[in-house]
């Protein structure tokens, strides 16, 4: 699964693990990314949506129909 967010566009982002004597490393700092599923009633069907935890609180508060036509105006498909 890949980890960015289908309505916020939330995608990992990187930086350095630095040690106690300052050596540098990569790592990701990944969004938490879940796969949840809505009901549809515009369309009578399920949809299942790749979404952070930031995200699906946007869906309880906007509504799942407002949800699906911000994803779909990203370019995202549903």
């Amino acid at each position: 699964m890949s980890a960015h967010c289908q309505l916020t566009g939330a995608r990992p982002g990187f930086g350095n693990n630095i040690s106690h004597s300052h050596r540098r490393t990569s790592r990701r700092f990944d969004p938490n990314i879940q796969r949840k599923r809505y009901w549809l009633p515009s369309e009578g069907r399920y949809v299942r949506l790749t979404l952070a935890a930031r995200a699906i609180r946007t869906v309880d508060n906007i509504g799942i129909e407002a949800a699906v036509a911000r994803i779909r105006a990203r370019g995202g498909k549903v």
